[in-house]
């Protein structure tokens, strides 16, 4: 399937974000260097990559959870290094961490972050997002005892409790089980049209199904970069061909 403007995307007269030169070295490694890549409001951009390519460091970098050793990000209109806080409120970020209080229930975690971002009628958001995931029967449990496909349906909920104009993927659906994977994919489609998106994943049919705008990182660099309509085949010919080592589904 390739991908294609998808509807209810909304067009902005510029970028959602913006990242320029973007680097992050630890110790004298660069595991991001000098990347640069826009993202319109409404889009969708895929990250591809083998392990240790960069990936998990660019979303970091775009959360603001990680600061640049050399470039820049604003998201939302807000730049990374002047006011992180402001970007941290516009992004939601799904990783392999669920970022999820162990001993509190499911009801409690989302009531805490809705509190936090000082979310209208918090009880009532948790109670739908609780139901679109389908953990209302376990709103009452503590998260050390859900399942592992339950946490991360639970630390999506987490991420979309403040309806965040931008969501960061980290390969959302691994480890998880098969209804867990279902779910997830068709919540992605249901509000495609209500956010920005960058998601890395190592299923390129699954990435293309939603992007529309491919970036392919190799040892921290950008490799290949794409608009538009996207082939799968030939992106994974791309893929084949300039990347070094892993593979994609």
């Amino acid at each position: 399937m390739t991908a294609r403007s998808q509807p209810g995307v909304v067009a902005s007269a510029g970028p959602e974000i913006v990242a320029a030169g973007l680097t992050r070295s630890f110790g004298r490694r660069a595991v991001v260097a000098d990347l640069s890549f826009t993202v319109a409001r409404g889009g969708f951009l895929a990250l591809f990559g083998p392990n240790g390519a960069g990936k998990t460091t660019t979303l970091r970098l775009l959360a603001t959870l990680l600061r640049p050793s050399a470039g820049s990000v604003a998201v939302a209109g807000h730049d990374g290094r002047r006011d992180p806080t402001a970007v941290r409120r516009a992004v939601g970020f799904i990783s392999h961490e669920p970022l999820l209080y162990r001993d509190l229930t499911a009801r409690e975690n989302l009531r805490f972050y809705a509190d936090m971002y000082g979310v209208a009628d918090p009880a009532g958001r948790v109670a739908e997002l609780l139901e679109r995931l389908e953990l209302g029967h376990r709103g009452g449990d503590a998260v050390a005892t859900l399942s592992r496909g339950m946490r991360q349906r639970l630390a999506i909920a987490r991420a979309l409790v403040h309806r965040p104009r931008v969501l960061l993927l980290d390969e959302p659906d691994a480890g998880l089980d098969a209804r867990a994977v279902e779910l997830l994919g068709g919540l992605l489609a249901e509000i495609r049209g209500e956010h920005t998106f960058v998601c890395s994943t190592h299923d390129l049919r699954r990435g293309l199904e939603l992007a529309d705008q491919v970036l392919i990182l190799d040892a921290g660099r950008a490799v290949y970069h794409a608009h538009g309509t996207l082939d799968p085949g030939d992106v994974l010919d791309v893929y084949r061909e300039r990347v070094r080592e892993g593979a994609l589904v």
